[in-house]
C-alpha cells in the first residue's frame, strides 16, 4: 500500500475547510473575503458548504491514506469548486473586491487543483527496479 500524499495534503485541506464552515461559519465566511454577517440564508448556504468540503475532504484524504484511486474524489473537489465559481460568476459585481479576490480566486485554485490531482500519473515502485503507473493497478 502506498499513500498518496498529495491526496492527503488537499482531502486534509478540503476537510478542515469544511469543517471550519460547520463549527463557526461566520468566522469562516469572514477568512473568506466577507466583512459583512449572512443573513438566515446565506448562513444555511455556508453550513451546506461545510458539510459538502467536509464530506468531499475527507473522502479524498481517506483514499489517499489507504493507497486507493483518487482521481474521482479529485474530479469532485475540483467540481465543487466549478460550482462555487459559476455561482460566484453570477455576482461578482455585488461583492466587495477582498471577497472576488479569495472567494473566487480559490475556487480557480481549487479548479486547477482538482484537474491536476485527476490527471497524474503516480508511479508505485513494486520492486527494486520496476515501476508500474498506479491508475493500471487493481
Amino acid at each position: 500500500m502506498s499513500i498518496d500524499g498529495a491526496a492527503v495534503a488537499v482531502g486534509g485541506l478540503r476537510m478542515a475547510s469544511g469543517i471550519s464552515f460547520l463549527v463557526d461559519p461566520l468566522r469562516a465566511n469572514r477568512l473568506w473575503g466577507s466583512p459583512d454577517r449572512p443573513d438566515a440564508t446565506a448562513q444555511l448556504l455556508l453550513r451546506s458548504m461545510g458539510y459538502r468540503d467536509a464530506l468531499i475532504g475527507g473522502l479524498l484524504l481517506a483514499a489517499g491514506v489507504r493507497g486507493r484511486n483518487t482521481r474521482g474524489w479529485f474530479l469532485a473537489s475540483g467540481g465543487a469548486d466549478a460550482a462555487d465559481l459559476l455561482g460566484g460568476a453570477g455576482v461578482h459585481h455585488q461583492m466587495p473586491q477582498s471577497q472576488r479576490i479569495i472567494g473566487l480566486g480559490g475556487a480557480v485554485v481549487g479548479i486547477g487543483v482538482g484537474l491536476w490531482g485527476a490527471t497524474r500519473r503516480r508511479v508505485v515502485q513494486s520492486g527494486p527496479t520496476a515501476s508500474v503507473p498506479r491508475d493500471q493497478m487493481s
